[in-house]
């Protein structure tokens, strides 16, 4: 079984990596178009710092209020526009209107299917280091909860996703343009890593279940 450094990785690069992601995600996260990055940017960024001041119920009822009040303004525009100009195009919004918005029954089973394979993983991750079936990556758990007992204390949570958001906006990019240099550099910190688990490994003779053990 993989160890949490290994799925770090995994996971650190499949960030990084744009063909494992969504379409409409990568075009995002990677500026393949300046105007739509920056717009979802600065709208998560005024979202969130909006929620970091005041409730989530006001910043709800608030972004509804002004996304009603802005295709009520809409509306009465296309229709004045509409009246003086004797002209019928009909509802500004039609196609909006009649586009399916419903959720197949085959989508909701493939989300809840996937919803509940990651769940199990991540149960079935924490038990195995919360109840030590081996040392060495509960070793490493501990060390970053510790690690993030000082995160926390300096940052609180809303806090911390705002920065996620930005390094979300910031570092696929900045990795893709520096992507020879980050590697080698990643390679040589893994290796150090993976040098330093292996002596733990060999000094902690309780880090892994021996193959008898497995067997049985």
């Amino acid at each position: 079984m993989p160890g949490l450094a290994d799925d770090a990785n995994a996971i650190t690069y499949a960030w990084f990596d744009p063909q494992r992601l969504h379409p409409a995600v990568e075009s995002l996260v990677y500026w393949r178009c300046a105007a739509r990055s920056g717009a979802a940017l600065g709208t998560g960024l005024v979202l969130l710092v909006a929620l970091a001041s005041c409730s989530v119920v006001s910043v709800l009822a608030y972004a509804a209020l002004l996304a009603l009040s802005a295709a009520v303004a809409f509306r009465i525009y296309k229709n004045i526009l509409q009246a003086v100009q004797k002209t019928n195009d009909g509802h500004p919004f039609k196609y909006l209107l009649d586009k399916d918005m419903t959720v197949s029954v085959e989508r909701a089973q493939a989300l809840a299917a996937s919803t509940t394979a990651h769940l199990n993983a991540a149960l079935h991750e924490l038990r195995r280091l919360f109840l030590v079936e081996d040392l060495v990556d509960s070793l490493k758990f501990g060390v970053l909860l510790w690690c993030l007992t000082y995160v926390g204390a300096c940052f609180n949570g809303i806090t911390l996703i705002i920065l996620g958001w930005i390094a979300l906006f910031t570092l696929p990019k900045a990795y893709e343009m520096n992507k020879a240099q980050v590697d080698a550099n990643l390679e040589l910190a893994r290796g150090k890593i993976n040098e330093i688990v292996a002596k733990v490994r060999a000094a902690v003779p309780l880090g892994k279940k021996s193959e008898s053990e497995k067997d049985k």
